[in-house]
């Protein structure tokens, strides 16, 4: 065990495991985990650099989604840089202070990604109910407060669980079986008295996460209402066509969330932990790889504008004399 800080229980540095049980796979499962984050990179910066560039995105719709690829890359790049050390040159040791560190960003953007969910979903609930007032409803000057609240509420909710984590006692080891410091990973090798922590996170996952679904439910309830109201066949499709995107990117975040906050308290016993880290990285990569490839196929303006982006000069290519 590492050398103790101070007089207290609490270790120099952490070791983290990786996945306990598949050592000898690691550099196998550490290939789709690179691809995707490569993957996740290439198409979030992609997203931000046409949302930037084309004037016909300065809206808010894309403004949000903009700020979802920035999400979603500070999310993942939070953990897979040190998850692919662990796996490729087995450097598995990690600061005390840089695990709190890690553990504050993770829960930050995990929750600033739900947030910026359920902003996307009031906005579709403005463009459907009220198309008229939309551009007078989410001005510049909204979207910039909503994002930084949501922002704000992360780190606010996040920053008792670096303070809690680092009240308690590590007498039992400083080896976490995880590829990044978890909050409750953590907690889980201390020999201290977890509950509070344990209890803390329930009541952050229903402030962030209840508070959010109840709020995306809530929006498309509405809009399915006026959806159908609408008397043109035509209408209503294209209503619901500037939805899909959104729903898939929800139902990518959450189910993969759900799965990992559920069987990580409930169901411990019954999963193997291996099953419990590879969906643990998975609910951190998949949103970022899958978000620009979902909006990419699903959203018209952005596929006719990367369409025009990769073929631009076979149309009219130049003739030099």
């Amino acid at each position: 065990m590492s050398l103790l800080n101070g007089m207290g229980l609490t270790p120099v540095s952490f070791i983290l495991n990786g996945i306990p049980g598949l050592e000898d796979v690691h550099l196998w499962i550490s290939l789709p985990f690179c691809t995707m984050y490569s993957i996740a990179l290439t198409g979030n910066f992609g997203l931000v650099y046409l949302i930037y560039t084309e004037q016909s995105f300065h809206r808010p719709m894309f403004i949000f989604l903009a700020l979802l690829s920035i999400t979603d890359v500070l999310m993942c790049t939070s953990t897979l840089p040190n998850t692919l050390c662990i796996l490729w040159f087995n450097l598995k040791v990690i600061d005390f202070k840089a695990c709190l560190a890690q553990m504050f960003f993770v829960h930050t953007f995990t929750g600033m990604e739900s947030g910026v969910l359920m902003l996307m979903a009031l906005d579709r609930y403005v463009a459907i109910c009220y198309p008229l007032r939309y551009a007078t409803i989410l001005t510049n000057v909204v979207i910039a407060k909503a994002g930084l609240l949501t922002f704000l509420r992360g780190v606010l909710l996040v920053i008792p669980f670096t303070l809690l984590t680092k009240r308690l006692t590590y007498c039992r080891g400083n080896i976490i079986p995880h590829t990044y410091c978890d909050h409750m990973s953590v907690a889980k090798i201390s020999c201290g008295n977890v509950q509070v922590n344990a209890i803390y996170g329930l009541m952050v996952a229903l402030l962030i996460g209840g508070f959010d679904i109840l709020c995306i439910t809530i929006s498309y309830t509405m809009i399915l209402r006026a959806v159908v109201n609408l008397s043109s066949a035509d209408a209503r499709q294209k209503a619901f066509s500037t939805c899909t995107a959104h729903i898939c990117a929800i139902v990518i975040t959450y189910v993969p969330a759900f799965f990992t906050f559920f069987t990580h308290r409930f169901g411990g016993h019954t999963i193997p932990s291996h099953i419990h880290i590879i969906m643990a990285n998975l609910y951190l990569l998949m949103p970022p790889t899958m978000n620009p490839i979902v909006y990419g196929v699903k959203t018209k303006q952005i596929r006719e504008c990367v369409i025009r982006f990769l073929f631009k000069g076979k149309d009219n290519p130049s003739h030099d004399i």
